[in-house]
């Protein structure tokens, strides 16, 4: 499969064994935070950060644990929340922002639906 922009699917990276710099042993200070604000210039990962964290939290991804974080850090030393949420993932990234209000309005009604 060819990833001409990168990648930003977080359990395709480790399965299909690309090179990532194991930033998992962040995510308990997330966890001990009130709020958190991902601000990164474009293509410098926001999407796979988020990618790693839905892997990690979703409830739907409980039998791949193993198979996605085991060799990493987080893996060998996970926290309680680990699988324990519904995630629900939107990608807006498809809907055209330009137009007025009201055109942007229906091309979010429309991707949604």
């Amino acid at each position: 499969m060819k990833y001409p922009y990168g990648i930003s699917d977080f359990s395709s990276i480790i399965k299909e064994k690309y090179f990532y710099c194991d930033k998992t042993d962040k995510i308990p200070l997330l966890e001990n935070t009130k709020s958190q604000l991902f601000i990164r210039p474009r293509r410098f990962g926001k999407s796979l950060v988020l990618s790693m964290l839905e892997n990690y939290y979703d409830v739907a991804k409980k039998d791949e644990f193993e198979a996605i974080f085991g060799d990493l850090k987080i893996g060998k030393n996970p926290t309680e929340l680990r699988n324990s949420y519904f995630i629900l993932r939107f990608d807006f990234s498809c809907v055209d922002p330009t137009g007025s209000a009201e055109d942007v309005k229906r091309a979010l009604f429309n991707h949604i639906n």
